[in-house]
């Protein structure tokens, strides 16, 4: 009788162990995955940690031994099968004709396949709001709108980002008296969650403020370190995000849902004293955090006067919009 072994993995926050004989292969393993969940080979996307990254059929080594899997991390990266059936309902019901008035033919808009494809592959693989917390739906339409921002798309395909899952962080978990956490980075793209609730839960946080945030945890998928490499891929995101939606013709934010006239990220965003670890932004620390002004020079600030700054800010944007009514 053949040695048997199992293999475990986790799918929108589901364990299941399913078993195999020593010989089986990644190939056994997604047929299992098709015979047991309904989830056909071609939506399946296997993200295995440490080290081996996203399989996905056609698997590079399909005779690649699940023996060799039972000790590493192994989540699936696939739809619901209900969702699969909502999306071929949605797909059968377009494909029917309907009478329609006879229009003159238009010669069809150019598309760049390679552009598509590959912002099929570097982006998130799946969006988790926090289903305990009030109203995940928006906190999925906040995630959603960060994933389909066409600043941070132009960015994840030009460096080549891939993450697993995008979530957001339960505030709560991750305050203490000395600092907050804003951002998190799990083995250099596996999970970013990020903060989007006020600490008060009455609110979200400004979009371009959680969005700079993005951009400080993807540089987390090359440097761990608060380096200068770090800083200045940092800074490189940010210019390229920012460029990229004005190309498309930016916008005001002082009409959507997620603009927060009173979050101007300047605290959080320069606070860091040395509060990064391993990919992780923490608000708080003794020591001083870097500032890029206009002219492009660093200079130290201490927290207090990083404090004063974010007061003043603030107040000339109240100023401002009170002028403006």
């Amino acid at each position: 009788m053949e040695d048997q072994i199992s293999i475990t993995f986790l799918h929108h926050g589901t364990s299941y162990t399913f078993s195999f004989s020593s010989t089986s292969t990644i190939t056994d393993l997604s047929s299992q995955v098709q015979a047991e969940l309904s989830i056909p080979p071609e939506h399946q996307k296997f993200m295995i940690t440490p080290k081996i990254g996203i399989l996905k059929t056609p698997f590079p080594d399909p005779m690649l031994s699940l023996s060799s899997l039972t000790t590493k991390k192994i989540v699936l990266l696939a739809p619901l099968p209900s969702e699969l059936k909502s999306l071929s309902n949605a797909s059968a019901t377009s494909s029917r004709p309907r009478p329609s008035a006879l229009k003159s033919a238009t010669p069809a808009r150019h598309r760049d396949w390679r552009r598509t494809q590959e912002e099929a592959t570097y982006t998130f693989g799946t969006i988790v709001p926090l289903s305990y917390l009030s109203k995940p739906e928006r906190s999925r339409r906040f995630l959603e709108r960060l994933r389909d921002d066409a600043g941070i798309k132009a960015s994840m395909r030009k460096h080549k980002f891939s993450v697993g899952v995008l979530t957001e962080m339960n505030p709560a978990e991750h305050t203490t008296h000395e600092s907050r956490t804003l951002g998190l980075n799990r083995n250099r793209g596996e999970v970013i969650e990020l903060r989007l609730r006020t600490d008060a839960y009455d609110g979200y946080r400004d979009y371009k403020v959680i969005r700079n945030t993005l951009c400080h945890e993807l540089a987390h998928n090359v440097y761990g370190e608060h380096d200068r490499n770090f800083w200045d891929l940092t800074k490189d995101i940010e210019k390229e995000v920012e460029r990229n939606n004005w190309r498309r013709g930016g916008h005001a934010l002082t009409n959507e849902e997620f603009y927060n006239s009173d979050d101007t990220g300047l605290d959080e965003k320069y606070i860091d004293g040395g509060g990064w670890t391993g990919g992780e932004f923490v608000l708080g620390g003794t020591e001083t955090a870097p500032k890029t002004t206009a002219e492009g020079t660093i200079h130290n600030l201490s927290r207090r006067e990083i404090l004063a700054k974010a007061a003043e800010e603030r107040m000339k944007k109240q100023n401002e919009i009170e002028r403006k009514k």
